[in-house]
């Protein structure tokens, strides 16, 4: 096991018994990657899945971590930890075993009346400055929450001691209409521009992690330099391009679960709640590319399979091994039921907009910040692993690569 101090300072001093494993070496490919999505409270499912990889395979690290949206969140604590990753997947468990709706939001009902009137009024005068939406929420509890409980400094430190190679997150931007993944790692990582979608490198702080998790119209945007900046999984059109640009040879992606069957339309024929539509809006944001990106890469691979031996790949192509991993279940079925568990204006306003039918469980889950709706996701997402064992050891022992 390895002994870690605390951080103080830009410094982390790391040790470990003798025999263990050094910082900047690697039982699995030192190019292997962990992509995470989005998805808002969701993205507990998360927690459960990296528990069960820590758990079944010593010596795990992921060199190069890429996230979006409440992925970002995750993936920032990762890359900041200076432990071991059993020991950061393990403390990343115990901030979500801690977190609730409102120490991620809060509502201001002076606002939103202000908002409404603003709206009105606009509508009924017209002419003037369009009106502007700061988000629905405050969120200054969840900038709170992370500044309490992520140390961005351990990036650079565990950069510098060979532990990271590179770290991305991505927002988008609202000013300039294009998605921008900000990186963070050493000077041997490159930036890229590519349609609708850039790279640029800069230490990460606390604004880059709001930006990339701030639910559009929900959360306020963030701005950054001279740009406003929200969710990272608004047209987000390659979820697995920044892992690919910064050098991965081999990809472990957590993503949303499969298009569901559609629902039974209802024996009274209600028109659809507004929580019904928001839901469909939430969903089309947050159901990532990340399956037509993984067909992409699979018919890259077998394109570069197909040529001679000694014929070189076209455009500095390279073949890469993806594992994805979903859901084995509808993560918003689990949030029927738990509407009480928000807080109280925010439950007022949820059942306003008819967000206590079955059918509008799809933007509740997105807000339920809560253990009793978190952990039995995190719990599924080790159960799947365990579930999906062969295949994802087949994977892994394909990465044993001696740190390569």
């Amino acid at each position: 096991m390895t002994l870690v101090s605390h951080i103080s300072g830009p410094e982390v001093r790391v040790q470990t018994l003798p025999g263990q494993q050094l910082p900047g070496t690697w039982r699995y490919s030192s190019r292997l990657a962990l992509v995470l999505s989005g998805g808002g409270a969701r993205a507990a499912y998360q927690l459960g899945i990296l528990a069960g990889l820590a758990e079944r395979l010593p010596g795990l690290e992921f060199p190069i971590l890429a996230g979006v949206s409440a992925g970002a969140i995750n993936i920032a604590y990762l890359a900041a930890h200076a432990g071991p990753f059993p020991a950061a997947v393990a403390g990343l468990r115990q901030a979500w075993a801690r977190l609730t709706s409102d120490q991620v939001y809060r509502v201001r009902p002076v606002r939103l009346v202000r908002s409404a009137g603003r709206w009105m009024l606009q509508g009924a005068i017209g002419g003037g400055a369009p009106t502007t939406v700061r988000g629905l929420v405050d969120t200054l509890p969840l900038r709170e929450f992370l500044s309490r409980t992520i140390n961005l400094l351990g990036i650079d430190a565990n950069v510098a001691a060979g532990r990271l190679r590179a770290v991305a997150l991505s927002a988008t931007s609202y000013t300039a209409q294009r998605s921008v993944t900000f990186v963070h790692a050493g000077p041997e990582a490159t930036t890229w521009e590519r349609a609708q979608r850039v790279a640029v490198r800069e230490r990460l702080t606390l604004d880059h992690v709001m930006a990339s998790a701030a639910v559009p119209i929900v959360f306020p945007a963030v701005r950054i330099g001279d740009e406003f900046y929200g969710d990272g999984s608004v047209g987000q059109l390659a979820p697995l391009a920044p892992a690919l640009h910064l050098g991965a040879s081999a990809i472990v992606a957590i993503g949303a679960p499969q298009a569901r069957p559609p629902r039974r339309p209802s024996a009274t024929g209600d028109y659809p709640s507004v929580a019904e539509v928001m839901g469909l809006l939430f969903r089309a944001i947050f159901f990532d590319a990340l399956e037509a990106d993984a067909e992409r890469l699979e018919r890259v691979n077998r394109t570069l399979a197909a040529l001679p031996p000694q014929a070189a790949a076209p455009d500095g192509l390279r073949p890469v091994d993806l594992l994805v991993l979903r859901p084995s279940r509808d993560l918003s079925d689990l949030a029927i039921g738990h509407t009480r568990l928000l807080p109280p204006l925010m439950r007022g306003i949820i059942r306003a907009i008819g967000g206590q039918r079955d059918a509008a469980a799809e933007f509740l889950g997105y807000l339920l910040f809560h253990p009793s709706y978190t952990t039995p996701l995190a719990e599924l997402g080790y159960e799947d692993v365990a579930a999906n064992w062969p295949a994802i050891e087949g994977f892994f022992d394909r990465q044993v690569r001696g740190g390569r």
